[in-house]
């Protein structure tokens, strides 16, 4: 199966809506974080993704306030804002064992070795297997139309990620993008070898 290079705003708005349907697994305190990383232990592929609260003014940046893991059934939201970053979840990041799937890794990777020092392994970038299926849009809510022929909502994006309580549009879009990303390489790699 051959991909379309690109993709108008038009063809996307279009297509069926994508979300996770999976259990949600928030994160935010330490009693948590043991039974989660457990349980990611045992995965070979993890969707991955960040969120940041965003900057409406020059001057200022802020840490990532989550990082997302997810399977096919469960997504695992951990609010690094409040927990900082866990030595189970670094322990992950070194992982070669596991893969972690996300798009455009290389900013998420170091904001949080801006966070806490880490040897990243195993992580893998479905823009780089993008690429070389001659897709020329790469942005995952791009990359969701192109390759899944699904519409990614992005209307939580610039919301403010270190609320005190997530709205269930946030758990649901943060959820989503780091599903997508396994959806998407497990797409692509398929047919890779197909």
């Amino acid at each position: 199966m051959k991909f379309a290079s690109t993709i108008s705003k038009e063809e996307i708005r279009e297509l069926p809506l994508i979300v996770f349907e999976g259990n949600i697994h928030i994160i935010d305190t330490l009693e948590e974080i043991n039974e989660a990383i457990a349980r990611l232990n045992k995965e070979t592929l993890l969707g991955f993704d960040t969120e940041t609260r965003p900057v409406f003014r020059k001057g200022i940046k802020h840490k990532i306030a989550l990082v997302q893991l997810s399977t096919d059934t469960d997504a695992y939201l951990f609010r690094i804002h409040k927990i900082g970053l866990p030595q189970g979840l670094i322990s992950i990041f070194e992982n070669p064992e596991i893969l972690k799937i996300g798009a455009d890794n290389n900013i998420d990777i170091r904001g949080l070795k801006h966070i806490t020092p880490f040897n990243s392994k195993g992580f893998k970038d479905i823009q780089t297997i993008a690429k070389a299926n001659a897709i020329e849009n790469l942005s995952l809510r791009k990359l969701t139309a192109i390759v899944l022929k699904k519409r990614l909502s992005k209307r939580q994006q610039l919301s403010n990620w270190e609320n005190d309580e997530l709205s269930q549009g946030q758990l649901h879009y943060a959820a989503t993008d780091a599903y997508v990303c396994i959806k998407i390489y497990n797409a692509l790699t398929q047919h890779d070898n197909g």
